[in-house]
């Protein structure tokens, strides 16, 4: 059984609102064993609505369309429904009571555009709203050049309205239909090595026709693995997709920082508050940063972390060479002969940042982030990143490619993954 998404209304093809029923809906057709043809959207437009029904209609079992069902002239919805069902739209008197009641005991006269969310197609079955005044409809399509049947829900496109009458009335259906079949799904995160470097490392587990299914997808220089188990019952699907993260971990190793909803931050703060091991630390390690071409990226991406305080005890942003000699104690010689974009100068740097704020660890960013500044010898891209700790520290020369702001980005990720991996106690494989 599949199914498609249909989402309807012009903020969302403005790109003025973004679209999060459609994604909420996936993961619930999911859940359940439903596989996702595809996702649609269109304006409030009633031929680009009627169309879009026609073209979905003709490749699902199940067309779940959210928006257009509003009391306004462009919420057209309902009549493009009822246009491609051939059929007229009849007022349903009992939603059109029930919508006069709540409006009675709201203390509000309601409106005549409000009639129109009572309209269902003849023949279509209407569907209570108890967050709203727009009814839902459930309507049974046989597209004119197809003799695939299609079960078409169209529900308001407020988020709250459409959860709720979808997990009360949609749900236990799509339920019924599915054969119990089931649907899980697990992301892992790497940072450090491209999209091709780890597809060959998870070698046959990419085989588009295993199933848990393994994919990849790329950003912002994080690749992260999406695994798939579909299985007739939970507990197979729970077992299949354990194995498969099993044995993902085991191709990848520590190149897997996080799964599912776990940021490279949220890694690292647990780290820092709990230890490699998990074990609760007997002190809190705090990090200080110094920066230069990241502008306060780094400490930015630190702090985005709830509860961060408990870690992170400051940081400079040390932009010009003499910001770097007077906060940072860094020599002007050092910066003379090497350059302020050299290992030296950012181990100088990270060395500074821990001893001036009493931290554990130093983190250090000094690069050409471009788009000028870039020379034969060290081009836009190169970045200098440093790391200080108890026992000494690294410094390591990379070359990102991409605009500023991926340069940026990538760095301070970067930064962090150094950290990251001093603290699991070992090097990093790149």
């Amino acid at each position: 059984m599949n199914a498609m998404v249909l989402s309807i209304g012009d903020e969302l093809v403005l790109g003025q609102t973004v679209d999060t029923n459609s994604a909420w809906l996936s993961g619930e057709l999911a859940s359940i064993g439903w596989d996702v043809a595809g996702h649609l959207t269109v304006g409030d437009d009633q031929s680009a609505i009627e169309s879009a029904i026609a073209q979905a209609a003709g490749r699902c079992d199940v067309l779940l369309v959210t928006g257009g069902l509003g009391p306004t002239k462009d919420d057209l919805t309902r009549a493009a429904l009822a246009r491609m069902l051939a059929v007229p739209l009849e007022m349903n008197a009992d939603w059109l009571g029930r919508m006069e009641e709540m409006f009675r005991q709201r203390g509000r006269p309601m409106a005549d555009a409000n009639r129109a969310q009572a309209l269902i197609p003849r023949g279509a079955r209407m569907i209570q709203n108890s967050a709203g005044t727009a009814a839902g409809i459930d309507a049974d399509f046989t597209p004119p050049d197809s003799s695939r049947r299609c079960r078409i829900f169209a529900m308001p496109g407020v988020p709250r309205e459409m959860r709720i009458m979808f997990q009360h009335h949609v749900f236990p259906f799509l339920c019924t239909m599915s054969g119990g079949r089931v649907i899980l799904t697990r992301t892992l995160h790497t940072f450090g090595l491209g999209e091709s470097n780890v597809g060959e490392m998870l070698g046959d587990l990419m085989d588009r026709a295993r199933n848990p299914s393994v994919g990849t997808t790329v950003f912002g220089g994080v690749v992260s693995l999406r695994i798939a188990s579909r299985q007739k019952s939970r507990d197979q699907a729970e077992e299949a997709l354990r194995k498969t993260v099993a044995d993902c971990r085991r191709a990848l190793g520590d190149l897997i920082y996080g799964v599912d909803e776990l940021t490279l931050p949220s890694v690292i703060g647990d780290l820092l508050t709990q230890g490699a091991s998990g074990r609760q630390s007997l002190r809190i390690r705090r990090v200080a940063t110094a920066e230069s071409c990241t502008g306060g990226l780094l400490a930015k991406m630190l702090t985005d972390v709830p509860g961060s305080s408990r870690y992170f005890q400051r940081g400079w942003i040390a932009y010009s060479n003499d910001a770097k000699t007077e906060m940072l104690d860094v020599d002007a010689g050092l910066i003379a002969r090497e350059g302020a974009v050299s290992e030296g100068v950012v181990a100088a740097m990270a060395d500074a940042a821990r001893r001036k704020s009493a931290a554990d660890f130093g983190l250090a960013i000094s690069g050409i982030a471009g788009p000028d500044g870039g020379t034969a010898t060290k081009p836009v891209g190169t970045v200098c990143i440093a790391l200080a700790h108890p026992s000494g520290g690294i410094a390591r020369t990379f070359s990102f490619p991409g605009d500023r702001e991926t340069v940026r980005d990538r760095s301070a990720k970067m930064a962090l993954t150094m950290l990251r991996y001093h603290l699991l106690g070992k090097k990093m494989p790149f």
